[in-house]
């Protein structure tokens, strides 16, 4: 398996190329430093969740494209055995299950979140819808300006592509999510 730093590395030089895109203007577009963007096409750099979505947001790609790879040979992710992206703002992790194929353009992820701060998302690409279940704990989830209370077993879709937070109310909080751009 490659290591991350590298795929992100190769994943992002590739995408930027493709988009047409200098390292300047891809830092524009992202919100980040020009110095950010070269440190990830080095693979120096250890990026947040927040940092990959930015750079994906601003190539119109999913995020999973930097941390997953393609493989058609049966998958097991053992509970706990997993190492997801954090978030830098909050007690927030996002663990790739499974990436659906580039014209699908939906990801599965595992939640492991514990009471802090909310892990607030500035918006995604145009036309994303994240469905969260609640696997434990409880936790307030969807737009930023409403969002709704879940507990174990609750379902709910919202908007991806505006302002949207997800906040642990209890330890051991734990939610699937699935990202999708239609």
């Amino acid at each position: 398996m490659e290591e991350l730093g590298r795929r992100i590395s190769r994943v992002l030089r590739r995408e930027r190329e493709r988009a047409g895109l200098t390292a300047a203007e891809l830092a524009r577009r992202a919100g980040v430093s020009k110095a950010t963007v070269s440190q990830l096409e080095s693979g120096t750099a250890n990026p947040s969740v927040e940092t990959l979505w930015a750079v994906a947001t601003a190539l119109g790609v999913p995020f999973s494209v930097f941390v997953d790879e393609p493989d058609d040979t049966p998958t097991l992710i053992r509970s706990g055995a997993a190492d997801g992206i954090r978030a830098a703002d909050a007690t927030y992790e996002a663990v790739l299950l499974a990436a659906g194929a580039p014209h699908a353009r939906s990801d599965l992820y595992l939640l492991r979140v514990e009471p802090d701060e909310p892990r607030s998302s500035l918006p995604h690409t145009v036309g994303t819808v994240e469905h969260v279940v609640l696997i434990s704990g409880s936790a307030l989830v969807g737009p930023a300006d409403a969002p709704i209370e879940l507990a174990p077993g609750d379902y709910l879709r919202y908007r991806g592509d505006a302002p949207h937070v997800f906040a642990a109310l209890s330890a051991g909080t734990r939610a699937v999510l699935v990202s999708e751009v239609r």
